[in-house]
């Protein structure tokens, strides 16, 4: 297709587009009286209006029935969470029976890791990337302390070449060759939060196997915006929250998989609580633990429905449109962002660098050669909700659910206006 720079142009795509009426799904922020041009979803999604009905629900259940609600309300809070299942086990390519809901991100990382990082006297090693996002880099430090291990003998990061901005696939297989028999966990983020390149999991999962380490993911910046096959791959785990691309809300519950083949395992290591022991012999109360025979025998306590209900309304959405919709919208509208940028960068003779390679999802982080954070500021008081990260990159995130072609040209027009107002 042969983008053009216009809102004529922009506001044709919008006509075509299949998932247009979802924009109208959405709450979205006024600046000076105007709804904002929104590219922070792989921060916090916006809110779902038909959220608050599934709050209501929960609200007014607790109400009326107050503990009878756990058995007698319309959607029984003791079951609760297993309406997600099914809908969550499409978006990341997985079994029913392999996905659950419970706590956030971090802390279902460190639960997977007591069952998946099992370190010996010669199989210790863990393997991230260069710079994962913080909380990762201290829950592998913190792990490893816990082993009575030191964490620079045992953290192997990958790194970038020299002058790059991103993983060369054929660097992260050579290091994981290398450490072979050394190499106890593969955990990455499947998609980089910083410059947005998506990883190939897939080959990445198969080299990890192949020298007999566990793989998981950090699937943070991946559920909701890219491909995942979970299953297929063969990964061991991956957890991911559900507030960004999902938008269920700030801080909420989060999601976990965990393959087949190490479910309904009583010999594998794990901390467990009453929640993960089996439904039908849970208030029996026997001193016993009896896991469950899907992934929720890693759940410890009983889910926070108030935090689930949310997630259960933005899946909705999810179940309606389906993942492989949602991912040509969001290759189309990326693209139409790139030109954006290319055309205005053209126009006032500045020096954007898209550092986002080509294997990518939502997300375009782009470096403002020449300009400070002070273009950033005019972007946000002109409307544009974007973020900032040092040294100077903003990342932009257009959200195929509620992100218009239209939303593309006015923020170029705004960005120009920016580069002339700080060339002035």
């Amino acid at each position: 297709m042969e983008f053009k720079n216009t809102l004529a142009f922009a506001q044709s795509l919008d006509a075509q587009d299949n998932l247009k009426a979802y924009r109208d799904e959405f709450i979205f922020p006024k600046i000076n009286g105007e709804e904002v041009i929104y590219f922070t979803g792989n921060s916090l999604g916006l809110q779902p209006k038909r959220t608050k009905a599934f709050v209501d629900e929960v609200m007014k259940d607790w109400g009326e029935l107050a503990v009878e609600g756990h058995f007698y309300a319309e959607k029984p809070w003791w079951d609760y969470h297993e309406r997600l299942a099914a809908p969550l086990a499409k978006v990341v390519g997985a079994l029913p029976e392999e996905v659950s809901v419970m706590n956030t991100l971090t802390v279902n990382l460190h639960l997977l890791m007591v069952s998946f990082y099992t370190p010996t006297k010669t199989r210790f090693k863990i393997l991230c990337e260069e710079k994962a996002f913080p909380s990762d880099q201290y829950m592998f430090q913190s792990q490893v302390r816990f082993h009575g291990l030191d964490p620079d003998e045992t953290i192997v990061e990958i790194k970038k070449r020299d002058g790059e901005h991103h993983w060369r696939t054929e660097d992260i297989l050579k290091k994981i060759e290398e450490l072979g028999d050394e190499l106890a966990l593969v955990l990455i983020g499947g998609v980089n939060y910083y410059n947005g390149q998506v990883m190939d999991m897939e080959t990445i999962t198969k080299a990890g196997k192949a020298v007999g380490a566990n793989v998981g993911w950090d699937l943070a910046h991946a559920v909701g915006n890219v491909e995942l096959k979970l299953h297929d791959w063969n990964a061991d785990f991956a957890s991911w929250c559900s507030y960004k691309y999902m938008n269920s809300g700030p801080g909420n519950a989060s999601g976990i998989f965990v393959n087949k083949k190490h479910l309904n395992k009583k010999d594998i290591q794990r901390f467990e609580g009453w929640w993960g022991t089996k439904k039908e012999t849970r208030f029996l109360m026997k001193p016993e633990f009896e896991p469950m025979e899907n992934a929720d025998a890693w759940q410890i306590s009983n889910v926070p429905i108030l935090s689930v209900a949310p997630y259960l309304a933005s899946l909705t959405m999810f179940e309606e449109v389906g993942m492989q919709k949602l991912i040509e919208k969001r290759k189309l509208i990326v693209s139409y962002l790139e030109f954006i940028l290319h055309e205005i960068d053209k126009e006032v003779d500045s020096s954007f660098e898209i550092i986002t390679p080509e294997d990518r999802g939502c997300q375009l982080s782009v470096f403002l050669h020449g300009q400070g954070k002070s273009l950033f500021n005019y972007l946000m008081e002109n409307g544009v909700v974007t973020d900032w990260r040092e040294p100077n990159v903003i990342r932009l995130a257009p959200a195929p659910f509620y992100s218009t072609y239209e939303d593309m040209y006015r923020f170029g027009q705004i960005l120009k206006a920016g580069v002339l107002k700080n060339l002035k």
